[in-house]
């Protein structure tokens, strides 16, 4: 017997897929798609209207439109926030919510430790010194121009030790680093884990895992980052809105630590005259929140997208959050 749901619609596709990766198993999870690469404010309510499950990755799913969706039983957030998705007005309204979690882990550790190393191998600075021909100028056979440091017994901060946190955590310790373990943002003692206060002075980089929520926006600003050694790394991949922005472009003009690298800004597109796109401030990378991004993330969380909706179709719901 065909369990599937009549009609699916994806709202936002380009946030998944170039045409990159295989849509087979969402294609068989519904009778009938309607694919759109993006969808405008304007056009939600029009688009979902007769859709019996809709896909969003980060178009807004709010208690007007939903409650136009009379034919709406589930909605598929195909990321782990939820936080666009009115999720009280989908219970009242009899709708479903799924999300999907771990599926970008990998991709994310490997984001991190690929901005750790960019600066702790001065990566940058050597590639733009080979192309400005100094390797070719030298003496010697080896450029010392900038200063190379090991990660082996350096110590890293966690503010964050859920799935991510935890899987940052085993590979620093495969390069022979030592892991603090923050408290929980407005938590009390745990044990294991240090006060926020007493973790940053230590650590030579710290490295954020946390939601965005009321206790954690704005966890990082002026004062902690006075906290933290001069040479120490900043790592934000979770929320843009953690980390008090402009603070930390004056920090790094300042010196007062020695880098970042950021993948989440609090405004995503940023505006042009984002504090962290200043073109002055040193030792920043700056990257376009693509830390989840691997093909092979975007496939699982593709396929998890297509199995919360087969689950849901076979009365066997799963991953739910409404």
């Amino acid at each position: 017997m065909d369990t599937r749901l009549e009609l699916g619609v994806v709202l936002d596709l380009a946030t998944i897929t170039t045409g990159d990766i295989d849509l087979g198993g969402l294609d068989a999870a519904c009778r009938r798609w309607i694919y759109h690469r993006t969808t405008a404010a304007a056009e939600v309510e029009e688009r979902i209207a007769s859709a019996h499950v809709v896909v969003t990755n980060k178009v807004a799913l709010y208690r007007t439109r939903l409650a136009a969706a009379h034919a709406l039983r589930l909605i598929c957030i195909a990321a782990t926030g939820t936080n666009n998705v009115d999720l009280e007005a989908a219970r009242e309204l009899g709708i479903a919510v799924t999300n999907v979690t771990g599926y970008a882990t990998p991709a994310v550790v490997q984001h991190v430790f690929a901005g750790i190393l960019a600066h702790t191998t001065n990566l940058a600075r050597y590639r733009d010194a080979v192309v400005a021909g100094d390797w070719s100028r030298s003496t010697q056979f080896s450029l010392l121009d900038y200063p190379i440091t090991e990660l082996a017994g350096k110590r890293l901060g966690i503010i964050g030790c859920g799935e991510l946190g935890q899987a940052v955590a085993r590979v620093a310790e495969v390069f022979g680093m030592e892991v603090l373990i923050a408290e929980r943002p407005g938590g009390g003692p745990s044990a294991g884990r240090l006060p926020l206060t007493e973790l940053l002075p230590q650590v030579h980089a710290l490295s954020l895992h946390c939601p965005l929520a009321d206790n954690t926006r704005g966890l990082i600003g002026a004062n902690e980052l006075s906290l933290m050694r001069k040479d120490a790394f900043l790592i934000n991949t979770a929320r843009g809105g953690i980390v008090d922005e402009a603070a930390l472009a004056e920090a790094l003009r300042r010196g007062e630590i020695a880098g970042a690298l950021v993948d989440v800004l609090s405004v995503e597109p940023p505006p042009a005259d984002h504090p962290l796109l200043a073109p002055d401030i040193p030792n920043l990378i700056v990257t376009p929140h693509v830390a989840w991004a691997s093909r092979e993330a975007r496939q699982r969380l593709t396929d998890a997208v297509a199995g919360n909706i087969r689950a849901f179709a076979a009365g066997q719901p799963c991953s739910r959050v409404a």
